[in-house]
């Protein structure tokens, strides 16, 4: 007996989620609205396949052979864990379940972008309902031990409960809302310079070169434009990245540039010898990642985006850059002014332009909204009376338009009701694996304040990146910090620096 036909039935399966990634890629960035249905068709064909592969007699013997063998190595034992649990998961899961996700998707997509821009909630709302619809039913059929959104969660986060997150958004409520309080009644930094004219092209320059700097491998990846920005990997060898440029403020593109660019870092520096196997694989969500959570991948972009991209070490660094690469717009302020600017804490509108202060609340806002979706409570077509309520009082703010609220994310349409948890899991991980990084490496520091991010990427590939899926969130966690899962190196981060950005 030989590893060999386990190994190569899940590279051919590697291969068919890889094109299916692809496939998305194009749905959200160059394909003709009027191919959406073809393309959910498509979609779906293939996430069938997909299941059945999963569900097959070859696999399951091919799985046995494998197992039977002595002395296997820890990524076989996994590999073997992640196989059975997807085997019993698509046991449960009728493949017209699967297919009908698919085919729902790809349209509900083309109508949240219609909807978004003709500023129309109502042109979205029978997809939602369709989508939350058949979520419910997913849940039921996978089953849950405290609350059905578990059932959705578990794709996104394993082992993440109800309790646990409603415990976890309570520490962070306890001492994130006094924070607020303080700061949002100090005088304001001017960040009014954000929003001189800052032309495309020069942003996509800059973007792409500091995107490059922090790690992101161009001879391996793209950037490309998109509603909402997002990453994708098609293989190790070919991550993508998208974002979104507005002429009149600068941080959506550069800093989503940033964010987008950490998620990519961290599937170009999985182990080359993953590649293709079931480590590297979401196969609860037909999707082919290698990135062991979305709360882990979280960690990575925010990482980069907040704690790197948005200090003022890196500005010392890279500002005389920016200023070259928009003459004139930025001579009269200093890199000491615009750091506070990127920085400004204010309530908004808008989640992924959010300062991290008030970041999180944006999460809470969603994850009560898809709990309330899901156990029944709330309706879809309450849902812009029902956003602009409970905005106005997480964050003293009220949208003015569907665009501006319930409309601004894609993730719904996409049917990813059960990730926005992943966000805040990932700005609490980030902060603990950076904690663990410049207690375990004190010379990062200083490399970081000279602008050498290498040392940094080393030591996130050595302890996370390079594992794939071989590690649960919580064993990464333990392995390269000596504890779970811990809000508070995230909190004290957060009040030092805004305590010192605003003097209080």
């Amino acid at each position: 007996m030989t590893a060999a036909p386990l190994k190569a039935q899940i590279a051919r399966l590697s291969d068919l989620l890889n094109v299916i990634n692809l496939l998305n890629w194009d749905a959200s960035t160059g394909m003709p609205n009027g191919a959406s249905l073809q393309r959910g068709q498509q979609i779906a064909t293939l996430s069938s396949l997909a299941q059945s592969m999963i569900l097959s007699p070859e696999l399951a013997s091919a799985l046995a052979d494998e197992a039977a063998l002595p002395n296997l190595t820890l990524h076989q034992q996994r590999s073997h864990q992640a196989l059975q649990q997807a085997i019993a998961h698509y046991k449960k899961v009728p493949a017209s379940l699967v297919v009908e996700q698919a085919q729902l998707v790809a349209v509900a997509e083309v109508a949240w972008r219609q909807a978004r821009e003709q500023n129309n909630f109502s042109l979205f709302q029978p997809y939602l309902e369709k989508i939350v619809a058949l979520k419910r039913r997913f849940a039921e059929v996978v089953g849950y031990e405290n609350h059905p959104y578990e059932a959705l969660t578990h794709e996104y986060e394993p082992g993440l409960t109800v309790p646990a997150l409603k415990a976890l958004f309570a520490q962070l409520q306890a001492r994130l809302l006094p924070l607020v309080k303080r700061v949002h009644a100090a005088p304001k930094p001017d960040n009014t310079f954000l929003h001189r004219h800052f032309p495309v092209d020069q942003q996509r320059a800059l973007s792409t070169k500091l995107a490059g700097k922090i790690g992101y491998d161009f001879q391996r990846g793209r950037l490309d434009t998109t509603t909402h920005p997002f990453e994708i990997s098609i293989t190790r060898e070919d991550v993508r990245i998208t974002t979104r440029f507005n002429p009149q403020f600068l941080n959506a593109g550069l800093f989503g540039t940033l964010h987008e660019a950490g998620h990519a870092i961290y599937e170009q520096n999985v182990a080359p010898e993953l590649s293709g196997t079931a480590l590297t694989l979401d196969l609860f969500g037909l999707y082919a990642v290698a990135g062991t959570s979305y709360g882990v991948h979280e960690s990575q972009s925010r990482l980069w985006e907040n704690r790197v991209g948005r200090s003022l070490p890196f500005w010392h660094n890279h500002y005389a850059e920016l200023q070259a690469t928009f003459p004139g717009v930025l001579d009269d302020v200093s890199v000491e002014q615009f750091h506070r600017a990127i920085n400004r804490s204010e309530p908004s509108l808008i989640r992924v332009e959010a300062d991290e202060l008030t970041y999180d609340f944006h999460v809470m806002l969603r994850v009560e909204i898809e709990m309330g979706l899901i156990e029944g409570s709330l309706k879809v077509s309450d849902l812009p009376a029902f956003w602009a309520e409970k905005i106005q009082a997480y964050l003293g703010v009220k949208p003015t338009t569907d665009t501006l609220g319930v409309l601004q994310d894609i993730h719904w349409s996409k049917g990813m009701i059960g990730s926005f948890p992943t966000y805040t899991l990932g700005n609490v991980m980030g902060s603990q694996f950076m904690a663990a990084a410049l207690q375990q490496q004190p010379s990062l520091a200083t490399a970081l304040e000279q602008g050498n991010y290498l040392p940094l990427k080393g030591w996130l590939t050595e302890n996370i990146l390079q594992h794939g899926r071989t590690y649960l969130p919580h064993e990464l966690l333990q392995r390269t910090t000596g504890k779970g899962l811990d809000a508070t190196p995230y909190l004290d981060y957060l009040e030092q620096k805004f305590t010192a950005l605003y003097q209080l």
